[in-house]
């Protein structure tokens, strides 16, 4: 039996086999709660949608339906990602968040935070 995938589908799934998947870090604010959340995931376009049409109805993100995307961090490992998004939820402070925007290199200080903690270490003879 032979099953044909849409295009969409079809296309996805060839590039989860043979290209290495980059993860984003994002941070999205809704002006309805004033407040930020921040994400991590494989695919953003297609995590920002289901932020928006309320796919998990637990999730914060259902409290409020004009959820913007306030910054984006993209070309990442999952685990770097992951670390970063922990890394900035652990700071719990919305000026951390809304400095992160203004200031470019702390998001650069954060990309060279997260390569280093899961690149390959080299030990030293002691």
């Amino acid at each position: 039996m032979r099953v044909q995938l849409p295009p969409r589908v079809l296309a996805k799934a060839m590039a989860y086999c043979f290209l290495p998947v980059m993860a984003s870090v994002y941070i999205l604010y809704s002006s309805k709660l004033d407040r930020y959340y921040t994400g991590s995931c494989k695919d953003f376009q297609f995590r920002f949608d289901q932020h928006l049409e309320k796919v998990y109805p637990s999730n914060f993100t259902t409290k409020a339906s004009d959820w913007q995307l306030f910054l984006l961090i993209e070309d990442l490992s999952y685990m770097e990602a992951r670390a970063i998004e922990r890394r900035i939820k652990s700071m719990k402070s919305r000026t951390h968040i809304q400095n992160m925007a203004k200031f470019p290199e702390m998001i650069t200080k954060l990309r060279c935070w997260a390569k280093d903690r899961f690149s390959p270490k080299t030990r030293m003879p002691r």
